[in-house]
């Protein structure tokens, strides 16, 4: 029994060498570096595969051998989620990870690389890139150079597939961790010398962005608390994904006013197909729990920011806008608003988005 036990400890801890090394191994791995006949490999693998200690990582194709893993030693993914939203040829990629400190690495790395992506910002632990759908040729390797950096961006019928170059942990990640993410369709990765290519998949999702305004009273309330109660309502229903809420500073010299004058926003990625439940999702939550009755809602789809409704932003710091200079700007841009006066100020949140915080919270700033 001994012996068995004894070959038992050293097999699995050849598998799991193997596994932190490549991030799996076949049945002939443990038969060259055992010495043992494949049989033999085969049956020890089997019997881990039975008592959980090795779990299948690939099932056999072809010529292709199965490939397993032992499980523990593999690493938990710090690849959260990972999604993208599509407008035209822009492309938003969201990467939220579970280490603020991976996301920055990601983000330096990124935008070290340049390649399809034309801005990276990172919000604690979401890193959020823009890009164009083409491709670009990118150095990557040792210092100097980046290690990671996305060198195409393609859309095939309803997914986005990112082509990324990477070397080091990052080739890692793309190999072992990406596809644990949730919002990955799939990961394929293949290495070249000392390089690792692969592409990510992921659903080619709609960008919605939800302005709020108007929904609390002197009384009470707070539509920054609103908002993000809304964040997290709609994020229960099928096909969305929450993304972010902002607030925005609006004209502090309006006299209606209840306190400082903000209004807030909020991002989600969605479902094509889950537009119409998403917007009465949002149009009854709101009504039902606003404490004014002159709340409003603008909700608008798409990624780019028009150079017109950029200008409207820039208006409602400055000056006091009617009702119907809103719904004309909001019918020019194809913007849905519900609700009372509150939809002035909730397009204009609609207005500042992707913009940073610095310029969001400051009224007095409009040099955008």
């Amino acid at each position: 029994m001994s012996s068995v036990l004894d070959h038992r400890r050293d097999y699995l801890r050849l598998m799991r060498q193997f596994t932190l090394d490549n991030g799996h191994f076949t049945v002939t791995d443990i038969q060259k570096s055992a010495g043992i006949p494949r049989s033999t490999a085969q049956d020890w693998v089997n019997r881990l595969v039975r008592e959980g200690c090795v779990l299948i990582r690939k099932e056999k194709h072809g010529r292709i051998p199965a490939h397993y893993a032992a499980i523990s030693a593999l690493p938990s993914s710090t690849c959260r989620r990972i999604f993208t939203t599509v407008d035209g040829d822009l492309v938003e990629i969201y990467h939220d990870c579970i280490s603020g400190a991976c996301a920055a690495f990601c983000g330096y790395h990124h935008t070290l690389a340049g390649g399809m992506l034309s801005n990276v910002e990172r919000d604690g632990t979401l890193l959020r890139e823009s890009a164009k759908i083409g491709s670009r040729d990118i150095t990557v390797g040792l210092s100097p150079h980046s290690a990671v950096g996305v060198c195409g961006i393609e859309c095939r019928d309803d997914v986005i597939i990112q082509h990324i170059r990477c070397i080091g942990g990052p080739a890692y990640s793309l190999s072992d961790m990406m596809s644990r993410a949730e919002g990955v369709v799939r990961v394929e990765s293949r290495h070249r010398e000392h390089l690792v290519e692969g592409e990510v998949w992921t659903k080619a999702l709609i960008q919605v962005t939800v302005g709020i305004d108007d929904t609390d009273s002197r009384e009470g309330g707070a539509t920054f608390a609103l908002a993000l109660a809304l964040l997290n309502h709609v994020s229960r229903i099928k096909g969305v994904i929450p993304i972010s809420h902002h607030v925005a500073m609006l004209n502090p010299d309006i006299f209606t006013k209840t306190a400082g004058n903000s209004a807030s926003f909020i991002e989600v990625a969605i479902i094509p197909g889950r537009y119409a439940v998403l917007v009465d999702k949002i149009r009854k939550f709101v009504a039902d729990e606003s404490l004014s009755g002159e709340w409003g809602i603008a909700i608008r789809k798409g990624i780019s920011m028009p150079e017109g409704l950029r200008e409207y932003g820039k208006m409602v710091r400055e000056q006091v806008i009617s009702r119907p200079v809103a719904e004309a700007t909001a019918e020019r841009f194809d913007i849905t608003l519900f609700g009372g006066n509150g939809v002035i100020g909730a397009l204009g949140a609609v207005a500042l988005t992707n913009l940073p915080h610095e310029i969001l919270l400051d009224p007095a700033r409009n040099d955008f």
